[in-house]
């Protein structure tokens, strides 16, 4: 495992924590899952130790600070800018895992001259029924009960993900959940007040677009793909980014 350091950047919201490898080029900005942290990318910063990396805690999740309200997606997206400005972090590529991905749509609109690469892990271009069917599922606070039953519920639910494959992961998983369990409330509740199909469509940068066979949002790559006609870039044109 490289030397991964950690800091912290103020934002007008609180102090947001981030896992920093340091290194040559144009920075990597990693945003996690919900309800993960930046150490999700520590494998990933591993194979990639000869560039500049940083790894974004989302405030409410890991070390980053909680929000008191129900922050939108906009505002999760100024936070990480405002953080990036605290480091001294001006352009860089940006990679974002699902509620990640979110935010960077968000972002690479934003402030789209900055944003040299965006990649992302299961992007939700959805419509708002679909939207509103998903936020029946994962939006559900597993908030802390006296018999202890969320622990097991928490632990299921990370298992229904796929988390099990790795007891190691599924442990690391299951404890930034459960430290999290209002920060993934409040994360998902703006995933799916997003509009995410409009911000996509109007990203004009280098993109792309993953998913894993067995992931929950598999079936919205292929409606990703139709909506950036033309662009097709493959996973061997992207190796020297």
């Amino acid at each position: 495992m490289s030397s991964i350091s950690k800091g912290y950047a103020d934002t007008s919201g609180g102090q947001v924590h981030y896992h920093h490898v340091a290194g040559d080029g144009v920075p990597v900005v990693f945003l996690h899952q919900t309800a993960s942290s930046g150490k999700m990318y520590y494998d990933v910063m591993d194979r990639l130790s000869d560039r500049a990396l940083y790894a974004i805690d989302t405030p409410g999740f890991g070390g980053s600070f909680d929000p008191e309200d129900m922050p939108s997606m906009p505002q999760y997206g100024a936070w990480v800018l405002e953080a990036l400005d605290s480091i001294g972090i001006q352009g860089f590529h940006l990679f974002g895992h699902h509620t990640g991905a979110c935010i960077a749509a968000e972002i690479t609109t934003a402030q789209p001259k900055r944003v040299k690469t965006c990649m992302m892990i299961g992007p939700v271009p959805l419509t708002k029924e679909e939207r509103e069917a998903f936020r029946e599922h994962y939006s559900t606070p597993m908030s802390p009960d006296a018999k202890g039953e969320y622990l097991k519920t928490t632990w299921d639910y990370l298992q229904g993900l796929g988390a099990h494959s790795n007891l190691e992961l599924h442990h690391r998983e299951f404890i930034d959940t459960c430290s999290a369990y209002m920060g993934r409330f409040k994360a998902y509740s703006a995933v799916w007040d997003q509009d995410f199909t409009t911000l996509f469509k109007d990203i004009a940068c280098p993109l792309l677009l993953m998913c894993a066979p067995d992931d929950v949002l598999i079936d919205y790559l292929d409606r990703a793909k139709e909506m950036k006609p033309g662009r097709g870039e493959s996973f061997a044109e992207w190796r020297e980014f």
